[in-house]
């Protein structure tokens, strides 16, 4: 919840605690720079009244834009009481001349996704597995709230290298969520689908799901299956021999031309391939030596 330990509050407390709020360098010290890129800048940094770690995440703008929609959707979804796969915003300050700076939990261990593959290589499909369903799961209360992230990718995915628990992260691409298509989009180009290159228009759960199947090649090949609006379009992913039957059934679903005919988010969690298989198992034994 918030850091007074509440998790659900009124939009009049939050107007108010925003009016009362202490300015940002008399609760908090800021840490070295983490990372930086199109987002704006991440830095560490504790909390004075307790010492406790956050991350700092500050987007680029000037001083009298409106409250982003990244702050919205967190906020949002940390109101409803959060969720154990959602970074958790813990606060927000609007910085004289410099935009918005964002208070989020920092997860401990933590490597994204895309660093965690380019280390190990490609995954083995159990660990793959584990991986997807904590994050369908996660999507499930995200979509069920109201919220849509509409850039799942290997970034925005943070794994804890210990436990191998998963948060997805940066929903500065995000949308309230809705039954009409979307005709904006502001996510990555090699994970979006068709029916956005073609006609630039698409729906919420099949984009989101067409991400999924990207995201789980990614995870079992390496590297993403298309890397032009061409090989989008055509949605004919090269699929590795060792990939088990059950593997490919799941991304040819998912990554399915026609949108209409992808799985919801529901129906990837029921595929066969998410309750186990046995074809993995000794490729999984001379993975886990790593751990």
């Amino acid at each position: 919840g918030f850091p007074d330990g509440k998790n659900e509050v009124s939009l009049d407390e939050i107007k108010l605690r925003r009016i009362l709020k202490e300015p940002f360098y008399r609760q908090y010290v800021c840490g070295p720079l983490l990372g930086s890129g199109g987002f704006g800048s991440v830095f560490s940094g504790q909390r004075l009244s307790d010492g406790r770690h956050q991350t700092g995440f500050q987007r680029p703008g000037r001083d009298v834009d409106p409250v982003p929609m990244e702050i919205l959707l967190l906020q949002r979804l940390t109101e409803f009481g959060g969720h154990r796969g959602v970074v958790r915003l813990l606060d927000w300050f609007r910085v004289k001349g410099r935009g918005f700076l964002l208070v989020l939990e920092r997860p401990p261990h933590s490597q994204d996704l895309f660093d965690f593959i380019t280390e190990r290589g490609a995954l083995p499909e159990r660990l793959a597995r584990r991986f997807l369903g904590q994050i369908v799961d996660t999507l499930l209360f995200v979509h069920a709230h109201g919220v849509l992230h509409r850039d799942i990718k290997d970034e925005n995915v943070v794994v804890d290298t210990r436990t191998l628990d998963v948060k997805i992260i940066d929903f500065g691409s995000g949308a309230l969520l809705k039954e009409t298509p979307y005709s904006d989009f502001d996510g990555t180009r090699v994970y979006s689908p068709p029916e956005w290159i073609l006609s630039g228009s698409y729906r919420a759960e099949p984009l989101t799901v067409w991400s999924l199947g990207v995201l789980l090649f990614d995870m079992v090949c390496g590297d993403v299956p298309f890397d032009s609006d061409e090989d989008i379009v055509r949605a004919l992913p090269d699929f590795p021999a060792r990939l088990s039957s059950g593997c490919r059934s799941l991304l040819r679903w998912c990554l399915c031309f026609e949108p209409q005919l992808r799985p919801s988010l529901q129906e990837i969690l029921s595929h066969p391939w998410m309750g186990g298989g046995q074809e993995e198992e000794e490729e999984d034994r001379l993975f886990d030596k790593d751990f």
